[in-house]
């Protein structure tokens, strides 16, 4: 894919990208793609699969309490357990406002770990990354930002989100659907949006503006993106996910430059 050589322009030192459709055929990819990168906040959607596998072996339960008073996973999963960004303290009463939380993640994490007996790095390798054949991905700290990986092994993480295997189509729709609707709240790096909608572990763009996906992105687009300058979207009314890492931080670099290489990519994924 042509539109995919656009990261050769952007202000990063190392930069790798990839398409994949819907029926888990690669579209295209550029860059090096084996190059191992820190992961930031797109290490959520991966430990949140990996909560769902749980669920769906009977280890945990989405609405079983977990973190502060009044919270559950469910809570935990969509950034409404009260807590705060990287503060384990409730600053508000759970179901009530949209607050983006590192430490909801890390209980979350905490809470599967006790509830398996297994330390949830080594539950997430086992659960996503094994049968996956993510064989170079790794989580090296917080389930909410130490994941590191690679765009070859996240092509196989976005080929899942759209044609699940490891999860029930059913579980993967909820986790794609809006979580306490209406909610207001701040998504990083893009200010205030209301409402700011998420669903289970992955945040859904709706009418969302501004925003790190593309003005072509269909409202039903969902994915991460992370601090060390990394995305994952899945658009499913384009039929395709797309994975991008570099090795800088997010700035106003990246707010200016992913969302015209989105639109760039859904247009030639179009035939425009």
């Amino acid at each position: 894919m042509d539109s995919l050589r656009i990261i050769e322009s952007w202000p990063v030192p190392t930069a790798a990208a990839a398409v994949v459709r819907a029926d888990g055929s690669l579209a295209g990819s550029h860059g090096p793609v084996d190059h191992r990168f820190p992961l930031a906040s797109v290490t959520k959607p991966l430990a949140a699969y990996a909560a769902l596998v749980a669920y769906e072996e009977g280890a945990i339960e989405l609405d079983e309490p977990a973190g502060p008073e009044g919270s559950t996973i469910r809570h935990l999963l969509a950034h409404t357990s009260g807590l705060a960004f990287d503060d384990h303290r409730p600053t508000a009463a759970p179901g009530t406002r949209r607050l983006y939380s590192n430490a909801g993640f890390e209980v979350l994490g905490d809470h599967i770990a006790k509830a398996t007996g297994i330390p949830f790095a080594d539950y997430l390798h086992q659960a996503v990354f094994e049968p996956l054949g993510m064989t170079s991905s790794t989580l090296v700290g917080s389930p909410a930002k130490d994941g590191v990986s690679t765009v070859r092994d996240l092509v196989r993480f976005a080929a899942e989100l759209q044609t699940p295997r490891l999860l029930d189509v059913r579980t993967v729709a909820e986790a794609v659907s809006v979580v306490h609707p209406g909610l207001k709240g701040v998504l990083p790096g893009f200010g205030h949006q209301a409402p700011n909608d998420w669903g289970l572990g992955l945040e859904i763009r709706d009418g969302k503006s501004p925003h790190w996906t593309g003005s072509a992105s269909s409202p039903r687009t969902f994915g991460h993106f992370g601090q060390s300058g990394t995305f994952l979207w899945v658009d499913p009314d384009a039929r395709a996910a797309c994975v991008a890492l570099t090795d800088r931080a997010f700035g106003p670099w990246a707010a200016q430059a992913w969302p015209p290489f989105t639109d760039a990519v859904l247009a030639e994924l179009a035939g425009r």
